[in-house]
């Protein structure tokens, strides 16, 4: 099949969406097929990979993104020929794939990574009132209508699309994560490198560092958790748009030797980093599938997090790690403590963790999502014999 992945930003940008789509083209590619990256904007990035298609776009402040009303003339070519399209951002990239995919008759799958209704601004902060719950009301049930396939990565997800007015049918594929480098023994870094002792129980965090991510709060209740306990650390990895402010609250808080950043590290040190640490904490609610989240189950790490969907999804309270039940700075931090106090339980929960991810594994999913690929083709063909969508075919090779 040739694959098209629609994404309104694409590499360098870094984010949950970015690794989800290069991981899955990846594997598709593994098993022969063709996949495309249909983007906007950094034309002169030098790209990594083979079939990344960029049209011209307006950088939208400093925020990675790109806005534009079309695609260039070799995407538009390239996405006519497409068996299948995947859009992975429903407002620009769906847009346009409407725009020139559906006369075609060229199925669109559609999966929703995003929690748009708490942090639509994050999204596209230049164009808040567009994107509020209200026009998510009405524009996301109109989109999904339109699509041939809509996917959500987690059943949390399914409910607030729901809740949102989507009636079509949708069905839940998780996002997969490549799980291979976590099945051998890892090398932790050093810990002494960080300004860390072995004895300390260390708690990590791998992520953007957002304002979505809600560290402000894991940072106060890390701040309630050590007045108890001395021999605890806390490793932030990541970089984003909040780490000037995170730094400046370390610091303000008197934190600095207990907290750690690192800054962006590379994706294939991540492993590394997880296997230093002995819990895996975020006090985020606008995930929807935690690809971190996982990948710290893999590596053997328990959960800690507050109830929302996507983060109940994954962790089992008590057995994979443990879930506060609100944005509670008591409740959380007391979970917390329980983490650092309670070794043999802990141990267990990571024990469980490792093993609960594997439903995760990128080769499960994308034998599921190919399934879906087929299915939706399949349907498609049947409706391309129409003379319309022949004589369209037939101006798409002229004009070729």
């Amino acid at each position: 099949m040739r694959i098209g992945m629609m994404a309104d930003v694409y590499k360098p940008h870094v984010s949950g969406i970015t690794n989800y789509i290069s991981l899955n083209k990846r594997h598709l590619e593994s098993q022969g097929h063709e996949v495309f990256v249909f983007t906007f904007g950094n034309e002169d990035y030098p790209d990594d990979e083979t079939n990344v298609i960029r049209s011209p776009g307006l950088p939208l402040l400093d925020t990675g993104y790109y806005f534009s009303f079309r695609y260039g003339p070799r995407a538009r070519r390239l996405l006519h020929t497409m068996d299948v399209v995947h859009v992975h951002h429903p407002f620009l990239s769906g847009s346009l794939v409407l725009r020139y995919c559906r006369p075609r008759l060229i199925p669109v799958v559609f999966t929703n990574h995003t929690r748009y209704d708490l942090y639509a601004q994050a999204y596209l902060p230049v164009l808040p009132d567009m994107i509020g719950e209200t026009a998510l009301e009405a524009y996301l049930p109109f989109f999904c209508r339109a699509c041939d396939l809509v996917i959500s990565p987690s059943s949390g997800m399914r409910d607030v699309l729901r809740r949102l007015g989507v009636t079509t049918a949708i069905e839940v594929v998780p996002n997969g994560v490549d799980l291979s480098p976590y099945r051998t023994k890892i090398e932790p870094v050093d810990r002494s490198r960080l300004g860390l002792d072995q004895h300390t129980v260390l708690m990590i965090y791998v992520g953007r560092l957002g304002p979505e991510k809600n560290l402000p709060f894991l940072l106060r209740s890390f701040a309630g958790l050590i007045q108890a306990y001395d021999r605890v650390g806390l490793l932030i990895v990541g970089d984003g748009p909040e780490r000037e402010n995170l730094e400046d609250r370390i610091h303000r808080m008197g934190l600095q030797d207990r907290v750690k950043l690192t800054g962006m590290v590379a994706y294939t040190d991540v492993p590394h980093y997880l296997a230093a640490a002995d819990a895996f904490v975020t006090a985020s609610i606008t995930e929807v599938h935690p690809l971190s989240l996982i990948e710290a189950m893999a590596a053997g790490l328990p959960v800690l997090g507050i109830q929302s969907p996507g983060i109940e999804d994954i962790v089992e309270d008590g057995v994979t790690g443990y879930l506060a039940q609100s944005e509670d700075l008591a409740a959380f931090t007391a979970k917390m403590a329980r983490l650092v106090a309670e070794d043999e339980k802990r141990r267990q929960m990571g024990c469980q963790a490792r093993l609960n991810a594997e439903k995760y594994d990128i080769e499960v999913t994308t034998k599921v999502m190919i399934g879906y690929y087929q299915q939706v083709v399949e349907q498609a063909s049947v409706r391309k014999h129409g003379f319309r969508t022949r004589m369209i075919r037939v101006f798409d090779q002229w004009r070729r």
